[in-house]
């Protein structure tokens, strides 16, 4: 288990809840965030009471956020999530001491900061990192503050209690990792092995899905499950394809041909249009955008696959998959029924086969046991 409140962290002053009062929330709107929280995580009927706790008794957690190869968009979805604002929940969770988008501090003030912040909180902090690091030309493709950008990642990752890669571009790369990849852009985990690394890919991330986060590890002291591209399973376990709402007509056979046609009017499937949503692992037909009101399938845009690993070498976006095998993609209804039938045709047919084969075996055992019996008595 990952504690991220243990040895090396300061005494808290202030709790998270005495922070969001401050704020000018109410109690009802602090136990709505929480509500929230608890449903999104999957945390059953007590989750409402386990989140609250974590938040009125547990200190905030330390986090530098650094940016590398990127074009802030993850800071931007970050700091729109509702229910209710990130500014005014999020914000009192982490202590943000260190964001050069938000962030006040600026030059010799601001890059103080970190060095405080390894030096008070050394094995206590988290790093969240938001774009990639270069490599090609010593790393100057980017720098701060006189420093290229992986030097800044390897001083601060060092003492860190864990890496958040916030976007596709800290996770996997992105575009600026396409080919032939002049910078030769990396991701954060290819980097950093020495200590655990969260990847929170999307361009950007959904901004519930970032808050969600870092609320499970401030509510239990430890990561999320992940899956084997890093990813925490309660957000990106399942494809988009398998919650959306074009999903019955995708297995209908009914599939929108020509951008605005009257498939695209009723709303039928976007897969012979381009949309990766069969292969792509997020939470945008549950969770969706801009306070849940959309998100690009519903809008009348494919998925292209940004929470994938190499999304922008598989284009061109608006190309029909070419490997797509998959039960019912091309069939019609008839289609669908003809192979249900055969499939329980076969079935049933091998059943009854084996059926009499157990028998033959049965019968024969049967008959070589009455014969041995008949030798050892000396019947004829």
């Amino acid at each position: 288990m990952l504690n991220f409140l243990g040895m090396g962290a300061k005494p808290a002053v202030r709790t998270t809840a005495d922070l969001i009062a401050e704020r000018g929330l109410s109690r009802r709107d602090f136990l709505g965030f929480c509500s929230l929280m608890g449903v999104m995580l999957g945390l059953g009927p007590e989750g409402v009471g386990r989140v609250a706790q974590a938040l009125e008794t547990k200190p905030r957690i330390p986090v530098l956020w650094l940016h590398g190869l990127e074009c802030t968009c993850c800071s931007e979805s970050f700091l729109r999530s509702s229910h209710p604002q990130a500014s005014d929940v999020v914000l009192s969770m982490i202590s943000a001491d260190y964001d050069d988008t938000i962030m006040a501090a600026a030059g010799d003030q601001a890059e103080a900061i970190v060095e405080e912040i390894i030096r008070d909180y050394k094995g206590a902090y988290l790093l969240a990192v938001e774009g990639n690091v270069p490599l090609a030309n010593d790393g100057w493709n980017c720098f701060v503050g006189g420093r290229t950008f992986r030097s800044r990642l390897e001083e601060t990752a060092r003492y860190a209690k864990a890496v958040i890669s916030w976007g596709t571009c800290a996770a996997f790369g992105c575009v600026q990792a396409a080919k032939p990849n002049p910078t030769r852009a990396t991701p954060v985990s290819k980097l950093v092995n020495h200590v655990p690394v969260i990847n929170v890919p999307g361009c950007p991330p959904i901004a519930e899905v970032m808050t969600g986060i870092l609320t499970y590890m401030l509510t239990f002291d430890r990561l999320p499950e992940l899956d084997r591209n890093l990813r925490p399973k309660m957000f990106y376990g399942q494809r988009i394809h398998d919650k959306c709402y074009r999903r019955a007509h995708f297995d209908a056979g009914q599939f929108v041909e020509k951008w605005d046609d009257d498939g695209a009017r009723l709303g039928y499937c976007l897969y012979t249009m381009g949309c990766r949503g069969p292969t792509t692992y997020n939470a945008c037909s549950t969770i969706g955008w801009n306070d849940g009101l959309s998100f690009p399938v519903k809008s009348g845009s494919g998925c292209i696959g940004c929470s994938e690993d190499g999304f922008w070498d598989r284009g061109p976006f608006y190309e029909r998959l070419p490997d797509m095998h998959q039960f019912s993609i091309e069939a019609t209804a008839d289609d669908i029924g003809k192979v249900a039938m055969a499939g329980v045709g076969t079935a049933v047919a091998g059943h009854a086969a084996l059926s009499v084969g157990k028998r033959l075996v049965q019968g024969r055992r049967a008959g070589a046991d009455s014969a041995d019996d008949s030798k050892e008595s000396g019947t004829p």
